[in-house]
């Protein structure tokens, strides 16, 4: 698979729940991140998303901050029993994208850090 993601992948091992705003059926849908950048976001979820659906959420940030995003689903992938996702941000403040990104540097440096150890 061609890599197209315009971030660096930060891993952000926690669970978020989300709801989808663009249909009257509002569920909510635990999904599980496997990694972040500040364009977009890796998850698995037991529950089948849709390509292109918009879905609101608050994630919870390693400074135990939640960053309100909405995600539109560009992903998906059958992997074992669940299915992982991708999804850019839609409207995410630029602050918040920037949170993310300096994250994703300092973790970064953290690696390169420990490998030269």
């Amino acid at each position: 698979m061609q890599e197209r993601r315009k971030g660096t992948r930060t891993g952000l091992g926690t669970s978020v729940v989300i709801n989808r705003i663009d249909e009257l059926d509002n569920e909510e849908v635990k999904i599980d991140i496997i990694d972040l950048s500040k364009s977009g976001i890796g998850f698995t979820s037991e529950k089948a998303l849709q390509i292109g659906a918009v879905y609101e959420s608050y994630l919870k940030i390693w400074t135990q901050e939640r960053i309100h995003a909405y995600l539109q689903i560009t992903r998906i992938e059958q992997k074992d029993d669940l299915i992982e996702y991708g999804a850019f941000f839609v409207g995410m403040p630029e602050m918040d994208s920037a949170r993310i990104a300096n994250y994703s540097i300092i973790e970064k440096t953290a690696r390169e850090m420990e490998e030269d150890e």
